[in-house]
């Protein structure tokens, strides 16, 4: 077996992991690796920012369900990309992040951009290590892998020494390992079954990782019982929103009926999810520390069910073995909470009914008309902000692996990941919605998608502020502005320069003809909505939200 420096074995190992493209920033520290991405059939994204390199890569790891996988150098570059690693914890997202690192001589000196990579990414990565032999980085690598899509899902961070990535070694390649995937025996699932059938109030609530096949089980699922279901916080699409049994979405600024219903179930049905503070409203509507409903807990990692809360059943499972497992049990007896799911749809609808926000671009109806008009396999993308509440509140996913945001809510995440989104399905229409505080946090990887000929189309809701924070402000500390107003460019032209497509919409209906021309640009292209300043939440205004803070309420 022929020697190979460091950097080389690491990209065939890459290879047998299946990996065909990375996210990077470029860096001294690790030029080995570089070099062996030469001439390899990886495709190497080259970003403008680390954290924006590292969004792509988890937003890529949702999309395919293997680990996204990013190159960062030492010091500065993996400190910025540790935004990336955070949204890939919160989220469950399985990532692999290499990070250049100083000499191995070097150590413990104040090198030039020295970090202890261990103890800075200890408590926001599943897995830190650093590869001290070129002969071992198969090991490394192989193990990355595996502890990046096990259990629950989540980054590694593996931080490579320059003089060891340069060094050469003979060793042979790992074949990867497939990770063990909990199963749901029949005995559990007929007691699941048998435990629900005695509930008035069930409520299924779905979270996690998930596929297309576990959707469409679960919707059968769902509608054989005619079982109510909810879906954790950004996970919309992990069930047809048509379905007579979807409810409704756990997340910020959710359906006041559905929380009613959630505090008021007598038994949850959780499937993946972690039942966060998101989805219980601050731990208020299913209070861990007081009595609450019987939790039937099927989680893929045995440490989660029962961290929060004392379920009265614990599952270990993957999402779509329990399905599996769930949909062979006969029908329950679902009479005594028909009323109660019917209710919960009926609520759902109603609150899907419009609620006009102010002035001349009415975001409820563009988000209405893309609901509409979109095919239905478009991924939607957003960050953080008021803004996306429009999306939660009034867009119908029909099909799985539409919806990519942060649960962790991230700023900035949107534009990164829908990057990746249009680079792994060009044949699919991938939509941004992003606000304008939240696009300038990432907006430089305009050149990165015009540079690799990513084709999203980009939906900036721009009220000149930094909405969610000027809403809490406001309530808080009403009239008291401070560091919530902002100074925006003009993004269209900003985009143009670029190279991209640009225009601005001032009223309502001249959104539909730019969307069309947007589309029809054939490049990245950015709709700017010149909102108005009293534009602030799905359910309030500006000013609405100044008279709680000065009455109190």
């Amino acid at each position: 077996m022929a020697r190979r420096h460091g950097g080389q074995i690491l990209v065939d190992q890459l290879k047998q992991q299946g990996v065909t493209r990375v996210f990077s920033v470029p860096g001294e520290s690790f030029l080995a690796a570089l070099d062996g991405l030469h001439g390899s059939d990886i495709e190497n994204i080259v970003c403008r920012h680390e954290g924006g390199a590292a969004m792509m890569a988890e937003a890529h790891g949702k999309l395919t369900g293997r680990p996204g996988v990013c190159f960062v150098t030492r010091g500065p570059g993996a400190t910025n990309a540790s935004s990336g690693i955070h949204v890939a914890m919160q989220d469950s997202t399985p990532m692999v992040m290499f990070v250049g690192q100083i000499a191995r001589g070097h150590r413990d000196r104040g090198a030039f951009q020295e970090v202890d990579y261990r103890a800075f990414f200890a408590p926001l990565a599943k897995w830190v290590a650093e590869v001290d032999r070129t002969e071992r980085l198969p090991e490394y690598i192989s193990r990355a892998f595996h502890v990046a899509r096990s259990g629950r899902p989540g980054p590694v961070v593996l931080a490579l020494p320059e003089d060891m990535l340069s060094a050469t070694a003979d060793v042979p390649d790992i074949a990867p390992a497939n990770p063990a995937e909990a199963d749901l025996c029949p005995a559990q699932a007929g007691d699941i079954m048998a435990r629900l059938a005695a509930a008035a109030r069930p409520l299924v609530v779905v979270g996690g990782q998930w596929s297309a096949r576990t959707a469409a089980d679960l919707r059968r699922f769902a509608e054989m019982n005619d079982l109510p279901v909810a879906a954790d916080f950004r996970r919309q699409d992990y069930m047809d929103n048509r379905s007579r049994c979807y409810v409704g979405d756990l997340g910020v600024g959710m359906n006041p009926k559905l929380a009613e219903r959630m505090r008021n179930a007598d038994c949850l049905l959780v499937i993946g999810a972690r039942l966060g503070d998101i989805a219980t409203a601050g731990y208020e509507l299913v209070n861990p520390a007081v009595p609450h409903p019987a939790i039937l807990h099927i989680h893929p990692d045995p440490d989660e069910p029962g961290t929060v809360y004392r379920p009265a059943l614990a599952a270990v499972a993957t999402p779509e073995n329990a399905l599996i497992a769930l949909c062979k049990v006969p029908p329950v007896d679902s009479s005594p909470w028909a009323a109660w799911r019917r209710a919960a749809r009926a609520g759902y609808e109603a609150w899907r009914t419009p609620q006009e926000s102010p002035g001349m671009v009415k975001l409820e109806e563009i988000v209405l008309w893309l609901s509409d008009n979109l095919p239905r396999d478009t991924i939607l993308a957003n960050g953080a902000g008021n803004y996306g509440a429009w999306l939660h509140r009034y867009f119908l996913f029909r099909e799985y692996g539409t919806q990519l945001a942060p649960t962790s809510g991230s700023m900035g995440y949107g534009f990164p990941a829908a990057i990746a989104a249009s680079l792994q399905h060009p044949e699919r229409m991938v939509v941004c919605l992003a606000g304008d505080g939240d696009f300038q946090m990432t907006l430089n990887e305009l050149s990165t998608a015009i540079q690799h000929d990513a084709r999203p189309i980009v939906i900036v809701a721009n009220n000149g502020r930094y909405g969610t924070i000027r809403m809490h402000q406001e309530k808080r500390y009403p009239g008291r502005v401070s560091g919530t107003d902002l100074a925006n460019p003009d993004f269209a032209v900003l985009v143009r320069a670029y190279g991209g497509h640009g225009e601005a919409v001032e009223r309502t209906a001249d959104f539909a003809p730019a969307f069309a021309r947007a589309r029809e640009s054939g490049t990245v292209a950015v709709i700017e909505l010149r909102l108005d300043p009293e534009a602030l939440a799905t359910g309030m205004t500006l000013s609405e939200a100044r008279r709680i803070g000065e009455t109190g309420g």
